[in-house]
């Protein structure tokens, strides 16, 4: 038992002295610390900007023009595009001097209208475009509308020059040089900014904000559908593209050939400075969008091309042709038609001569249009 004794205090004398040695030394070690820190003060750090300038920080590059790389591109050489001149003239005639009258558009798209012109077993195309294998082949827009849809572009609306009068039939006032205009819609309100302030246009010409205008976007089966040949101004080079004259010839015995496959989309917008309305692809067809209404309430019938060259004694001999027309005025971003334009600008054909507004005509007379007009269930007539 002495033994056992002996031995513990042995062992508890030397964990003693260790640990009298480990402060010692944990003492002279923070006391070199002390003397050593205040021999030479610490360096002050380094300042931010001097730590960052050590880092190579990429400079902000301007966005791609890619308007300016479409000169250069050979994808885009206009040299091999397919339908340039593929128009097939068909000049304008007198309506008394038609032997058979074609009927003609725009006319009053107002749920319940039927024109007076008999066109027999003549019917337009009511399902989508793309279910008769058409596909857009150009896209422009008339200032104020061509068709009339009472309470929604008609002789009540407004716009920053006013609207045309419903006609007894008679001309439209004049808004702007050598532009006849069209209908306005009744969004217009001049004491809200989003109608009245100014936007940058950067793609689109003799635009404004606040005024309202419809969109065509012609679509045919002999269009160069899904190439870089599609979209084609003027628009008849991509409705003929691949159409030879003798085959139209042939088909036009029938024109019921010439109704199912070419048509028109018709949608009206008027013009906002307001984000909240953009819609970033109005280049393929009318937009079609049930919860807001958009494309759903639809007047079908068949007419002719439109434009300021035709009235109520010029008629189109373009005719007879689909069309598709939204009863309905929608508001759209001032961007959204500069995007359009934009991606109009990237087209292999060039398309400057539908960067602006083109002129309305007059509406079209009772006993010019159609009495097929046919109203059905909103679908998918997105091409």
């Amino acid at each position: 038992m002495s033994s056992e004794k002996d031995n513990t205090s042995t062992l508890k004398a030397a964990v003693g002295v260790l640990g009298l040695s480990t402060v010692a030394l944990l003492g002279s070690t923070i006391g070199l610390a002390v003397k050593s820190n205040s021999a030479a003060p610490a360096a002050a750090p380094a300042p931010a900007d001097d730590a960052m300038s050590a880092v190579a920080v990429p400079s902000v590059s301007e966005a791609t023009d890619f308007i300016a790389l479409r000169d250069g591109s050979t994808f885009l050489d206009d040299t091999d595009n397919v339908c340039a001149g593929a128009q097939l003239a068909v000049a304008n005639k007198l309506c008394a001097d038609l032997e058979v009258p074609t009927p003609q558009a725009g006319g009053n798209v107002t749920k319940g209208y039927v024109g007076d012109l008999d066109v027999g077993d003549l019917v337009p195309i009511t399902t989508s475009y793309q279910a008769s294998n058409m596909c857009p082949v150009n896209v422009h827009w008339h200032l104020g509308t061509e068709h009339y849809s009472y309470g929604q572009f008609d002789e009540n609306g407004d716009g920053p020059h006013g609207t045309a009068p419903r006609p007894e039939w008679a001309d439209r006032d004049l808004a702007g040089k050598d532009v006849r205009g069209g209908f306005r819609c009744h969004h217009y309100d001049a004491e809200d900014e989003k109608f009245t302030k100014p936007y940058e246009w950067k793609y689109c010409t003799n635009m404004e904000v606040g005024e309202t205008y419809e969109v065509h976007w012609p679509h045919s089966s002999a269009g160069d559908c899904g190439t870089v040949n599609q979209f084609q101004t003027p628009f008849y080079d991509g409705v003929f593209c691949n159409l030879p004259l003798e085959v139209f010839q042939t088909i036009a015995k029938d024109p019921q050939n010439i109704a199912s496959n070419v048509g028109v989309h018709g949608q009206v917008f008027t013009v906002v400075n307001d984000e909240a309305y953009f819609y970033p692809d109005m280049m393929r067809g009318m937009i079609v969008d049930k919860s807001k209404n958009m494309g759903t309430d639809i007047h079908y019938y068949t007419g002719s091309t439109t434009g300021t060259s035709r009235d109520n004694e010029m008629c189109s001999q373009y005719a007879p042709i689909t069309w598709q027309v939204d009863r309905q005025c929608h508001m759209i971003s001032a961007s959204s038609f500069d995007k359009l334009c934009y991606d109009m600008k990237l087209q292999r054909d060039d398309m400057t001569d539908d960067l602006y507004p083109h002129g309305s005509r007059e509406l079209v007379m009772d006993s010019l249009v159609a009495n097929n007009a046919a109203d059905g269930p909103g679908r998918n007539l997105r091409a």
